[in-house]
């Protein structure tokens, strides 16, 4: 009899136990964020995560009843290893949310994952057009070189840059880059001398960079990923090109906030296109470059910040929408059409293209209060992704 009842009461513990854990899991809501920690977009991955866990620690980790939970996972940027460990983080730690994709190829590698699970896929920084339309689950909240290219190619033209060669990393975002800057370009009456591109995987610029210096365009039109503009820069420094009279212009990649200062002077006057700028004249930016800079000991945020800061925002308030409940169709829902000020300027989510509407600003390279800064002179405002308008 006493055997029975410690049987029983053994049962109705282990019963218990579980039903707490049912509860504790139906009361976390977990992120998997996937980006490259290690190798050579680390720094990607970096501002990134410390853009999550700011947003985090300004806004708690409760949401709509739910405790948000955060998964960091390393992939290198290695598609194979992002495809793996999103099916692990779907699979093993059922996440209600997959995050990150440093470069354009990882981002791609999770879409049938997405699309399979009903899990919706916050792309904070790849930037392909074409991303959002690989799954209906994907949503954006980077931007796409497409919308940066095409504002670089109205402002050249119009300010001495008549004859340009491109030089592009030879992928997904370079492609687009090249593709959307040279039509846009010979439209407003510019001519392209020359289309270079670059291995993505252990790039060297030199024997390019010879090329455009031989060939003396007006301006040399580069976009290389997140951490590759410092390289890009010393070598057009070292071989005299800006002395020459050709002019650096790009997408803000090539002046990156994470690595301007350690350009040095020869980058002072360089002209790109982008959607932030640490230096971006707001109070909202004022308080989210203040917040970041003492949190991540003085590092600056730059566009791979920006870009994770509010995906976060945007899952988060898409979480509060839909009350906790509805699984990946509710969320995805409440993530269509937001409309917020983000540290960028004013920015939305498209309803029907999943992808994000923001201002681009064209930025000169300056020195203030003894650093160097992308500081902004102009800007086109609500510019959609041009390669969707088509």
């Amino acid at each position: 009899m006493k055997k029975r009842v410690f049987l029983n009461a053994s049962a109705a513990a282990v019963l218990a136990m579980c039903s707490a854990a049912v509860m504790a899991q139906d009361n976390t809501f977990k992120i998997g964020l996937i980006v490259p920690m290690t190798g050579q977009q680390a720094s990607t991955g970096r501002q990134i995560e410390a853009a999550a866990r700011l947003y985090m620690a300004e806004n708690g980790n409760m949401v709509a009843g739910k405790k948000i939970e955060l998964i960091v996972k390393d992939d290198t940027s290695i598609p194979d290893v992002t495809k793996r460990l999103a099916q692990e983080l779907v699979v093993n730690d059922k996440v209600n949310v997959l995050a990150g994709f440093g470069i354009t190829p990882s981002a791609l590698a999770v879409a049938p994952i997405a699309t399979q699970s009903k899990t919706p896929q916050v792309v904070m920084a790849a930037a392909t057009s074409s991303i959002t339309q690989a799954s209906p689950y994907i949503v954006r909240t980077s931007f796409t070189l497409p919308q940066a290219s095409v504002s670089m190619a109205d402002w050249a033209p119009k300010n001495g840059i008549k004859k340009v060669v491109t030089l592009v990393s030879d992928y997904g975002p370079g492609i687009d880059a090249e593709k959307f800057f040279k039509e846009r370009f010979i439209f407003n009456g510019g001519t392209v001398i020359d289309t270079l591109r670059v291995p993505m995987r252990n790039p060297d610029f030199a024997p390019f960079l010879q090329k455009v210096r031989d060939a003396n365009p007006d301006g040399l039109f580069v976009f290389v990923p997140s951490g590759a503009g410092a390289a890009v820069m010393k070598q057009f420094l070292e071989r005299g090109m800006d002395k020459a009279g050709i002019k650096l212009i790009g997408t803000g990649d090539i002046t990156d906030d994470d690595q301007l200062n350690d350009m040095g002077d020869g980058a002072l006057g360089v002209v790109t296109s982008h959607h932030y700028s640490a230096a971006h004249p707001s109070p909202a930016n004022k308080k989210f470059v203040d917040a970041f800079q003492k949190a991540n000991k003085g590092m600056r945020p730059n566009f791979m910040a920006v870009g994770g800061y509010d995906g976060m925002r945007v899952i988060y308030e898409a979480l509060k929408a839909s009350k906790g409940q509805g699984g990946g169709d509710g969320l995805l829902a409440a993530m269509k059409g937001q409309l917020f000020e983000s540290p960028r300027g004013p920015m939305f989510i498209d309803a029907q293209t999943r992808d994000v509407v923001q201002n681009i600003y064209l930025r000169k390279v300056q020195k203030q209060n003894g650093q160097l800064y992308n500081v902004e002179f102009d800007v086109i405002k609500d510019v959609k992704d041009p390669g969707k308008t088509k």
